[in-house]
C-alpha cells in the first residue's frame, strides 16, 4: 500500500490492526494497534523487536495516550467521517503540549480537500481513501498560500507581515 508522507507518495511497510484480540497473534514488522489493544496488552506490546504504532479515534482522551507516548513511533488519527474533526485536535494536542516527535498519520475518511488543514495541525502522513487520486492529493499541499492563524506547523500568519 502507498501513503502520502512528508508530501510524497511512499510505500508504507506498517501494517494496521483495526480489530484485534488478545489471543492473535501479531506479526513481526512494524504494527499500528488499536488503543484500547495497547491500554490491554502493554508488556507484551514492548517486548517486540520492531516499531510500534496506536490508533486514537475521536472518543480517545488525549491525555490518556500522552501517558505512554514515549513508546509510540507512529500515533494514527483515525477520521471516521469526513464531518468527524475531532482528530484535529489531537494533532494539535499531541504536537504542540505534548511535543510528540514521531509520526501523525491520518487514517479513515482522508480527503483531498482535507490534506492542507491536516498538515496544518502537524499530520505528516496521510492513508487517503482507496477511491481517491494520491498523485492529484498532492497540489492539495500548495494550492493555499496564505495563512491566517498560527497552527503547529510553525508558519507565519499572514498578519505578522504587516
Amino acid at each position: 500500500m502507498q501513503i502520502i508522507k512528508d508530501k510524497k507518495i511512499v510505500d508504507d511497510n506498517w501494517q494496521r490492526f483495526v480489530e484485534i484480540t488478545a489471543d492473535e497473534i501479531l506479526p513481526t514488522g512494524d504494527i499500528i494497534v488499536p488503543f484500547a489493544y495497547w491500554l490491554d496488552n502493554k508488556k507484551v506490546l514492548l517486548q517486540r523487536d520492531s516499531r510500534l504504532g496506536v490508533c486514537i479515534d475521536g472518543d480517545d482522551e488525549t491525555e490518556e495516550v500522552a501517558k505512554d507516548i514515549e513508546h509510540f513511533d507512529l500515533i494514527a488519527l483515525d477520521f471516521p467521517a469526513f464531518t468527524d474533526g475531532r482528530a484535529y485536535s489531537h494533532a494539535c494536542l499531541l504536537r504542540e503540549r505534548y511535543h510528540f516527535q514521531g509520526e501523525l498519520r491520518a487514517v479513515g475518511d482522508v480527503l483531498r480537500d482535507q490534506l492542507f488543514y491536516m498538515q496544518r495541525c502537524g499530520i505528516d502522513s496521510f492513508q487517503l481513501r482507496e477511491d481517491k487520486d494520491m498523485e492529484d492529493a498532492l497540489n492539495a499541499f500548495t494550492e493555499i498560500s496564505v495563512k491566517y492563524q498560527s497552527a503547529a506547523d510553525g508558519a507565519e500568519p499572514v498578519y505578522k507581515y504587516r
